[in-house]
């Protein structure tokens, strides 16, 4: 397909999701279905240019003076792909599949900085008070970081290999150590058309030697602290992400329980515990079965389910459908899973909350609270952690060193916020 076809086509997914209002994921599956014909570097580029419309869809809307599906599109290529007026004319000039170009006098008129600040900085108007209760003054910073495209992060299982192995392996990927995360990969995201790697289908994967993890996620793990022999539950363990990573820091010495309410989300973790190398880790799918670990465990880890702020760069359709309501719901789930977690954890021992969101709602405030229903249980310093495991990183943001909130401007991660409390004896 030439680019006009691409255009076109991008034009109709985001047509799709808008009338829909379906996962992105999912309408560009359809249209690969649909579209035989389309090869693997067609249906990367379609992609590309749908998430980056989604990324950035309020500022290429202001600029347009447009928010049609095309006007986003032409936008991408525009603002973000390279392109010139008279580059992209030339290249479209006999391309009897390229959409008809609207009105693109604004690009050269419009100033951005004299948009609303939300349009700025692309995210919901509603939200701002929360970005600039987490965030300050550098909220707007924040915000436009988030709307960027996110590298490909990867965990080297030192079960089976060191992080320079990996790194080797994956070397013709573009692959480098990250700057924070001591396990972690980095393989960057690429412009305009560029394809990911697709490195699951790699032998080296295959063998167990890495997994795909965001680096913030691999931070949280290492955060947790886990220690050979402990007991630790991983009580909405979903996938197995940092379940893997804890067992993997424990040296497959002592226990990690991985748990989760919804067995759907779990069920991945078996083969990817398998293919790992993983032999401390059980896996509990029925609540009924952690009963005798109630008061026992040395940790528990709450990865509690949440907006998902953290990860718009990723999913940049939640951005445009979160609401109010929702946040409500994630709110007392939240509580609901603190409260429930808490139970497992023995005098003197730990419990730890995270969430891939930035917004104070789900973080600091949902600790005050449940710190204020439990006095048995307080927040702790986190920032000496962070000192003696990424010695030199950039710090995340921490108006008291507990709470710890690591994003894409400040950490080069997704969003995520960590919090250690210890259960007094």
């Amino acid at each position: 397909m030439r680019l006009g076809g691409r255009m076109a086509a991008a034009i109709e997914v985001l047509a799709d999701i808008e009338a829909r209002k379906r996962p992105v994921a999912d309408a560009l599956k359809d249209w690969g279905l649909a579209h035989r014909f389309a090869g693997s570097g067609d249906r990367s580029a379609i992609g590309n240019l749908v998430y980056d419309a989604l990324r950035m869809r309020l500022s290429h809307a202001y600029l347009m003076q447009d928010d049609s599906e095309t006007a986003l599109i032409y936008a991408v290529l525009l603002r973000q792909w390279g392109f010139t007026l008279d580059t992209l004319a030339a290249e479209l000039a006999d391309d009897k599949f390229a959409p008809a170009a609207p009105d693109l006098s604004g690009l050269a008129t419009r100033d951005l900085a004299e948009a609303e600040p939300h349009v700025q900085g692309d995210i919901p108007d509603w939200l701002v008070p929360s970005f600039q209760s987490a965030f300050g003054n550098d909220w707007l910073f924040e915000a436009r970081a988030m709307a960027e495209r996110p590298t490909l992060d990867l965990r080297a299982n030192t079960l089976k290999a060191g992080r320079d192995k990996v790194v080797k392996a994956l070397e013709r990927a573009g692959a480098t150590p990250t700057r924070i995360a001591r396990n972690g990969i980095r393989i960057p995201a690429g412009d305009g058309a560029a394809r990911l790697p697709n490195v699951t289908a790699e032998l080296s994967f295959q063998k167990g030697w890495f997994e795909v993890q965001d680096e913030g996620s691999q931070i949280v793990a290492d955060l947790v602290l886990p220690q050979e022999g402990q007991q630790v539950l991983d009580y909405c363990a979903g996938g197995g992400g940092k379940t893997l990573a804890m067992a993997a820091a424990m040296n497959n010495r002592g226990q990690v329980h991985a748990y989760d309410a919804d067995r759907k989300r779990l069920a991945p973790i078996i083969e990817r515990l398998r293919r790992a190398g993983t032999r401390n880790v059980q896996v509990h799918d029925d609540v009924r079965g952690l009963k005798a670990l109630e008061g026992k465990l040395d940790t528990v880890l709450v990865d509690a389910p949440c907006t998902g702020t953290g990860t718009w760069r990723r999913r940049p359709d939640t951005k445009w459908k979160l609401t109010p309501r929702n946040i409500e719901e994630r709110l007392e789930q939240q509580r609901d899973a603190l409260s429930s977690a808490a139970a497992y954890v023995r005098p003197g021992g730990t419990l730890v909350y995270v969430t891939c969101s930035v917004l104070p709602e789900e973080n600091d405030r949902q600790i005050a609270r449940f710190t204020a229903e439990h006095p048995d249980f307080a927040a702790t310093t986190s920032l000496d952690a962070w000192d003696r495991l990424f010695a030199g990183a950039p710090k995340p943001y921490s108006g008291d060193g507990k709470g710890l909130t690591l994003t894409p401007a400040r950490t080069g991660t997704d969003g995520f916020f960590f919090c250690r409390l210890e259960r007094r004896a």
